[in-house]
C-alpha cells in the first residue's frame, strides 16, 4: 500500500505520532471506497475496508514487539517500556480515524450522513438510558464486553482484532459530529464549537475508555504472536505470557477507572446533557 511505502515499520517505530496520518489516511480511502463499490450499504464496508489495510503494518509491528520482548528479562517495570511505542501507535491510529468519521458526520448533509453510516447511527438510540441510577455498573459490564471480546479476538486472530478498534472510532466520531450538528442546528449555532465542547467533555472517559480496549488487544495480538512463533513451555513464551497478562490486568483497572469517569460526566455535566437533549428533542 501507499501508506506502507511511505512509513515503514522501523519509522513509525520511532514516530508513532504518524499513525495519526495511517488512521486518517485509511479511513478517507475506506469510506471513498465503500460508496463506489457498495453504496447502498458502505458503512460496514468502510470500517471493515480500513481494518484490512491497516493490518499489514501492524502485523510486522507487532511481531517486532513479541521478538523484542521475547529476548529481554522479565521485570514488571519493562512491561510499560516494551510496548509503549506500539500502544501509541494504536491510539494514534484510532483518534486518525475517529476524526474522520466525525468530519464526515459535521461536513455531510444530514440524509447522507444517516444513509452513509446507518449502522453507527444505530447505536445512538442506546444512550437514552445513560441517565440511570444503575449506570456505573451498565457502563462497566457492557465496556468490559467490549474488552474481553478485543482480548479475545486478538488472541485467537492477531490484529484482526483492528476492526473493533475502527468500529468504535466509526461510531464514536460519527455520533459525536451528529450530535454536535444536529444541536447546533436546532439553536442557529455553531456545530464546530458544540462539537468541541461534546470533545471535552467526553475526551477524558474515551480515551481511558480505548486505552483499555487497546491495551487487551496488546496483550492478546503478542501472546498470539508468542503461541505460534514460540516453543511451548519455553522461557521466551513464559516470559512475553507474564507481560502480556500484567497488559490486561492493567486494562481491566483502567476500564474501572473510566466507567467511573464517565458516570461522573454523565450526572453531573448539564452543558454535554444540555446539547445531547437538543439533539434529541
Amino acid at each position: 500500500m501507499v501508506f506502507e511505502q511511505i512509513y515503514s515499520v522501523e519509522f513509525l517505530k520511532e514516530h508513532p505520532w504518524y499513525g495519526l496520518l495511517l488512521g486518517a489516511g485509511y479511513s478517507v480511502f475506506g469510506v471513498a471506497l465503500a460508496m463506489f463499490l457498495f453504496p447502498n450499504d458502505p458503512a460496514l464496508v468502510a470500517v471493515a475496508i480500513t481494518s484490512i489495510l491497516l493490518l499489514p503494518s501492524l502485523y510486522k509491528f507487532t511481531s517486532l514487539e513479541e521478538s523484542s520482548e521475547k529476548n529481554a528479562v522479565f521485570h514488571p517495570l519493562r512491561v510499560w517500556q516494551d510496548n509503549k511505542t506500539l500502544l501509541k501507535l494504536y491510539l494514534t491510529i484510532f483518534f486518525g480515524s475517529f476524526f474522520v468519521f466525525a468530519f464526515f458526520a459535521l461536513v455531510l448533509p444530514s440524509l447522507s450522513v444517516n444513509f452513509l453510516f446507518k449502522q453507527q447511527l444505530e447505536v445512538l438510540f442506546g444512550v437514552g438510558h445513560a441517565f440511570s441510577p444503575s449506570l456505573f455498573m451498565s457502563l462497566l459490564v457492557n465496556n468490559f464486553k467490549v474488552l474481553m471480546l478485543c482480548f479475545l479476538i486478538s488472541l485467537v486472530a492477531g490484529n484482526g482484532s483492528i476492526f473493533l478498534i475502527i468500529w468504535n472510532a466509526s461510531v464514536w466520531g460519527t455520533i459525536f459530529g451528529v450530535i454536535a450538528k444536529t444541536a447546533a442546528a436546532s439553536i442557529a449555532g455553531s456545530p464546530i464549537i458544540l462539537f468541541g465542547i461534546i470533545l471535552l467533555s467526553v475526551l477524558p472517559h474515551v480515551f481511558l475508555e480505548i486505552l483499555s480496549y487497546l491495551l487487551s488487544v496488546i496483550s492478546g495480538t503478542v501472546i498470539s504472536e508468542a503461541l505460534i512463533k514460540e516453543k511451548f513451555g519455553s522461557q521466551e513464551q513464559n516470559t512475553v505470557l507474564i507481560s502480556n497478562l500484567l497488559i490486561f490486568v492493567a486494562a481491566v483497572v483502567v476500564l474501572v477507572v473510566a466507567a467511573g469517569i464517565e458516570t461522573i460526566v454523565l450526572n453531573n455535566f448539564t452543558t454535554y446533557a444540555t446539547i445531547a437533549r437538543l439533539a434529541f428533542s
